[in-house]
């Protein structure tokens, strides 16, 4: 008797992600990678070559991914973000990493705060979670 995919028996994996380590351990190499050669580019003062490796890092589904996982794995996986969302399942993980985008991004103005004393902080917009990590 053949068993198909619903009919198996075992436990339902409980936090399945949509990419697996092999693909993690590869996105991160590739980010290392272009992290030191924007670093490379920068000691030799080359500023075109630095901006166009910056614009291919922050628009890399590597980054993003790399990204995505990194809050959906710290301790504050069950915390939301300042959008009020948790990523559970990997479909949202998905799609998560396909809504990071720089267009369509406006952030929100500053909260302007009076310099009470040396060491005053300035609050400063935020993209969220991800936008941080």
């Amino acid at each position: 008797m053949q068993m198909t995919g619903s009919n198996q028996p075992g436990a339902v994996p409980h936090e399945a992600r949509p990419w697996s380590q092999q693909q993690l351990e590869q996105a991160d190499s590739i980010v290392r990678r272009l992290q030191q050669r924007i670093a490379k580019a920068t000691q030799q003062r080359r500023c075109c070559k630095v901006r166009a490796m910056q614009h291919l890092l922050t628009r890399s589904r590597s980054a993003k991914t790399l990204a995505v996982e990194r809050v959906v794995t710290h301790l504050g996986k069950n915390t939301s973000g300042v959008d009020g969302v948790i990523w559970k399942s990997p479909k949202q993980l998905l799609a998560a990493v396909q809504s990071l985008r720089a267009r369509g991004y406006r952030p929100k103005p500053l909260r302007r705060l009076e310099d009470t004393g040396r060491n005053a902080l300035a609050a400063r917009p935020n993209r969220g979670r991800v936008g941080e990590a």
